[in-house]
């Protein structure tokens, strides 16, 4: 079967299976009550099975997302021998560029070579002509910035958030004592499974300590196409001096992403790049949290000594008119309420000096 006669197939309905159509009530609820979810285990039954490189085995059903800026399609897909759903990556490597193609050929490798609960697996990598096809699991609820655009607007719960950022962080330590810096930490790059399974992914960002058999003590390699990932970059990594940076840059970007989770906005996003180096590197030491979030007790949120605001812009998932009235969307009675231990916790995670 050829590639567009595999985009032809006859597409079985899948829309019970997916969660939109779920109670969004019961969704944040899933999510919340599961503490431990994060630590599951990955299946090994669907692993086993889906291995095929034939593509007339797969089913196309719907596009769910673009990744790559935008050079990968992402799909919802069915493995027809067993009917497993799995998420197909599709990518036509004529448009990439060498960097692109190296990139993508490190997040293929490294894929293979990790193996941990939290960090996103590919099952069946293979070509048909020019196109790459990615077989990995299918993560229901899609990536955690997905969560925020259709159901939390305003920015999720705290007890969401510790949930989420729980198994992102152990996937993120498990790279780190690997010797690896992700570089790409956001809440695109996590992504939660119908299970409740937290999964760190964007490797196409990711550097080794390790060369030659050794481990050096920093890093002095700016991210190629860093472009879409600058708000949640770390000081040390963006001002690019002797100093160099490593794994405690992604506690940075750790911090970003709870502000980014907590406010339902991307910190710094409509800023001018210089004006957010300048604000990372020479603003005050505090989280770039809007302060209306926070109850006025527990806030010592302030104006930054350059006169702008703190810092957020809207997030380019919710930036085509979603901030408006969403009576059908779920409203969190704790969404606007954090204690002051996450409030403590982003703090130390921005703070400018990484040995602090």
């Amino acid at each position: 079967m050829s590639l567009l006669d595999c985009f032809c197939t006859s597409r079985t309905q899948v829309e019970s299976l997916r969660p939109e159509k779920q109670s969004e009530t019961s969704i944040h609820q899933h999510l919340v009550d599961a503490p431990t979810f994060s630590q599951l285990p990955p299946s090994t039954r669907a692993k086993d099975v889906i291995c095929s490189t034939n593509v007339s085995h797969y089913e196309l059903q719907v596009e769910i997302g673009r990744g790559f800026d935008n050079l990968t399609t992402v799909h919802l897909a069915r493995h027809t021998p067993t009917g497993t759903l799995v998420t197909i990556k599709i990518t036509n490597l004529e448009n990439c560029t060498d960097e692109r193609l190296k990139a993508l050929q490190k997040a293929v490798i490294l894929s293979h070579f990790f193996q941990h609960p939290n960090i996103t697996t590919y099952w069946t990598v293979f070509t048909v002509g020019s196109w790459l096809w990615v077989i990995s699991p299918f993560m229901a609820y899609g990536s955690a910035s997905q969560l925020l655009k259709t159901y939390f607007p305003e920015g999720m719960s705290e007890t969401l958030i510790r949930n989420i950022l729980f198994g992102a962080v152990r996937g993120l330590s498990y790279l780190h004592q690997n010797g690896c810096i992700h570089r790409s930490i956001k809440a695109s790059h996590i992504l939660i499974s119908g299970d409740g399974l937290v999964t760190l992914s964007g490797l196409s960002h990711l550097h080794s300590l390790v060369k030659h058999g050794q481990r050096h003590r920093a890093v002095y390699d700016f991210p190629q196409f860093s472009t879409s990932v600058q708000p949640w970059l770390s000081p040390e990594l963006l001002r690019q001096d002797l100093h160099g940076y490593n794994v405690k840059s992604d506690i940075y970007s750790v911090g970003i992403t709870a502000c980014e989770l907590a406010s339902g906005q991307v910190p710094f996003q409509d800023m001018h790049r210089t004006q957010m180096l300048l604000q990372k590197l020479k603003g005050p030491p505090y989280s770039p949290l809007d302060v209306s979030i926070f109850p006025q007790s527990e806030s010592r949120m302030k104006n930054s000594r350059s006169g702008v605001d703190s810092g957020i812009g809207e997030s380019v998932l919710v930036s085509s008119g979603t901030h408006t009235g969403n009576s059908d969307r779920l409203q969190t009675p704790s969404s606007k309420t954090f204690s002051p231990a996450f409030f403590s916790l982003v703090q130390l995670c921005l703070q400018q000096d990484p040995e602090k």
